[in-house]
């Protein structure tokens, strides 16, 4: 089974999905990000899907899950890189992506967390 690598960027994680996702592969996506989230202690996760060139139901719920469980954990989501295929795909399935934030790349995607990934209040490190 293939995994999407999560790379650790400042005090968010960035993930960067190059192929249709498979369920296992997504599933695996799930757990391996919100295991990174709590072991670096991230306040944002970016997920660029730029490389999607297609989104089924799965992948949207699966989407939403992540974004859900991160906030759990004191993260907040952004998905960048929203083809505008994949966008009316998503609005034709009725998935709404609840809880998650979008922009349109990368870059706008970090501003839209940057106030999210300051040093914790609570004084403690963003990794350990």
């Amino acid at each position: 089974m293939d995994r999407v690598p999560v790379l650790r960027l400042g005090g968010l994680l960035l993930v960067s999905i190059q192929v249709d996702l498979e369920d296992s592969t997504a599933l695996a996506l799930q757990e391996d990000l919100s295991q990174a989230v709590v072991a670096t202690g991230a306040r944002g996760v970016l997920i660029d899907i730029s490389g999607l060139e297609i989104v089924d139901s799965f992948v949207g719920r699966m989407l939403s899950t992540i974004a859900a469980v991160s906030r759990v954990l004191d993260a907040e989501t952004v998905v960048v890189g929203m083809r505008p295929a994949v966008a009316i795909t998503l609005v034709e399935l009725g998935l709404d992506l609840a809880g998650v934030r979008t922009a349109l790349d990368v870059e706008r995607g970090m501003r839209v967390l940057g106030s999210t990934t300051a040093p914790r209040a609570d004084g403690l490190p963003l990794a350990r």
